[in-house]
């Protein structure tokens, strides 16, 4: 079973090259961040005829998180039970479902913006709604991952250059601790291999060349429980995909299960 997680920062911007990669990847079940357009207007029926179903949790031109599977689609959960509001709204970037012998989340974390902003507030109480959404699944002994864009690098050597990030978000000490604190409800962080370089970066930001010259970072990541973890045979950063015309900034991660 070949699960994947991929921000396609906008999926109308970004589908000629995600269909295109769905028939290449052999890709069984795909976790998609900020699609970055409402439910209706969501491509289904072109992602049907590749015989995958959809689920979509996706409101307008900002945030918005889907699932895809060719191998079932069941128990769909749209949204983040008990998850916090931002300006009076529950923003789109959660959704779960079971998926053949899986449980699945697609998220995509809040950004965070600046440690003094609220969406930083805002980000922290977001994870601690997830922590607890997820601890029975993560607990239990059905393959379970949460897998997506968490906008927290969890180490220092997930980032390109440490000493420029001091002090912004995705790096912080709080944020981290969050991003431990779920990890210690029963899950484990499932690094995926490079395809270049030694590191796995997920991201290369579009401005200073950033991809070219590997200035990147790891932040969209998979972590997964007990069962699931010891399922995986083989995990990477599908970094071919971050090249050329219309690419998205963040490369697909795609984990192999013998499930």
């Amino acid at each position: 079973m070949r699960i994947a997680t991929w921000n396609v920062n906008s999926i109308t911007a970004r589908l000629p090259r995600l269909l295109a990669w769905l028939e290449s990847s052999g890709t069984d079940v795909l976790c998609i961040q900020e699609t970055k357009t409402t439910a209706e207007q969501f491509p289904a029926d072109g992602l049907r005829e590749l015989g995958y179903e959809s689920a979509v949790n996706a409101t307008g031109r900002w945030n918005g998180v889907a699932l895809l599977s060719k191998v079932g689609l069941d128990d769909v959960t749209v949204g983040l039970p008990g998850g916090p509001d931002y300006d009076g709204v529950q923003e789109p970037r959660a959704i779960s479902a079971t998926c053949g012998p899986a449980r699945v989340w697609s998220v995509y974390v809040p950004n965070g913006r600046e440690v003094d902003h609220a969406h930083y507030a805002y980000k922290l109480r977001w994870f601690e709604a997830l922590k607890a959404s997820v601890a029975a699944d993560a607990a239990g002994a059905r393959p379970f991952a949460v897998l997506g864009d968490f906008n927290v690098a969890p180490t220092d050597a997930d980032v390109w250059d440490p000493a420029l990030f001091e002090g912004a978000t995705h790096v912080t000490p709080a944020e981290r601790a969050a991003l431990a604190a779920l990890r210690d409800a029963g899950l484990s962080d499932v690094v995926p291999r490079p395809l270049k370089y030694d590191h796995p970066f997920t991201y290369w930001d579009y401005r200073q060349l950033g991809f070219p010259k590997n200035k990147g970072m790891r932040i969209d990541l998979v972590y997964g429980n007990e069962a699931f973890a010891k399922a995986v045979t083989d995990s990477y950063v599908d970094r071919e995909e971050r090249k050329g015309k219309g690419a998205s900034d963040h490369a697909p991660v795609v984990v192999d299960l013998e499930l």
